[in-house]
């Protein structure tokens, strides 16, 4: 065998591996629940067009539901897109203007921001209420920092406040998530996800089905790490205490991406918020605690 061709064997191993594709599975699939008109109605509310717009060099798909005379926007975390919010779009839309986002893969908080903004201008929209769960809570106190004048009220979901805690955690995972191949990068993701979050989230099917599709191709590699990017960057958050935007953080007792630490930490800072603290509903209560999500928030807007 020619030693050239000999040599270059290992090199092309090691690129067949890397290039092995993530496999591909929908939400429908993956459910295992008794009820299954639930995964039905998500199924029918992905049929609903999408909207898109061009911003910081990225396309961003995003839904727009409703035309009631005010609006609510809401932000996905780290793991989601835009229909991760379909039961509260399909609860609010009949009296509210809805918008729901996913994001492509911006990796700091300014131009993800700045995302956000060209929709609600695309869309005529002067102000709003935003809803933000994890990252899209993160997202929603940067907003309120950088452009306090669109956000009319604000909903801050199992996140964290600024801090160092999450990328010192993280950063030796992160480094080897860069390199590694995206099949690899989404079973560790599932593997988390069986281990910690869908144990936390009473192991409903419906989230089960939704989260693990992400890693199962609708979420690519190079998303998840620029949001990871924005979980870790870091901006001057307003006064907590002096803001007059009305505020209410949501958390669960037993998060467990979100320590106790840092939920004690977001409402030390945002010491006027509201809180409604959900018991044994992990990370994720708008998918598998819908009502009393829906309950909650409806509760605050109506004040």
């Amino acid at each position: 065998m020619n030693k050239r061709l000999l040599w270059l064997m290992p090199l092309l191993l090691v690129l067949a591996v890397y290039l092995i594709p993530t496999p591909k599975k929908d939400a429908p699939d993956l459910y295992d629940g008794p009820d299954k008109r639930l995964i039905n109605k998500l199924a029918k509310f992905r049929e609903i067009p999408t909207r898109s717009i061009n911003a910081s060099g990225y396309d961003w798909p995003y839904l727009v539901l409703g035309s009631g005379p005010k609006t609510i926007l809401f932000l996905h975390g780290m793991t989601g897109g835009y229909d991760f919010w379909w039961q509260q779009m399909a609860e609010f839309s009949h009296d509210y203007r809805v918008v729901s986002v996913t994001y492509p893969p911006v990796d700091n908080l300014p131009d993800l921001g700045r995302g956000i903004i060209t929709i609600l201008d695309k869309e005529k929209i002067d102000s709003t209420v935003v809803v933000g769960s994890s990252l899209g809570g993160y997202l929603t106190q940067y907003l309120l920092a950088t452009y306090p004048k669109r956000v009319e009220k604000a909903v801050l979901g199992n996140t964290f406040p600024k801090n160092d805690i999450l990328e010192e955690k993280n950063k030796s995972k992160i480094a080897v998530a860069t390199w590694a191949p995206e099949w690899v990068v989404m079973n560790s993701l599932r593997q988390n996800l069986f281990d910690q979050v869908l144990p936390a989230s009473e192991n409903n099917p419906l989230a089960k089905a939704q989260l693990l599709e992400n890693t199962y191709g609708r979420m690519s590699k190079a998303q998840f790490l620029a949001r990871y990017d924005c979980v870790v960057d870091k901006f001057q958050p307003v006064d907590g205490k002096q803001t007059r935007v009305p505020l209410l953080i949501m958390e669960s007792d037993n998060d467990p991406l979100v320590s106790p630490d840092l939920r004690a930490q977001l409402k030390q800072y945002y010491s006027t918020a509201q809180v409604h603290t959900f018991h044994h509903k992990g990370h994720f209560p708008y998918l598998n605690a819908s009502d009393e999500y829906n309950a909650a928030l409806r509760k605050f807007l109506t004040q």
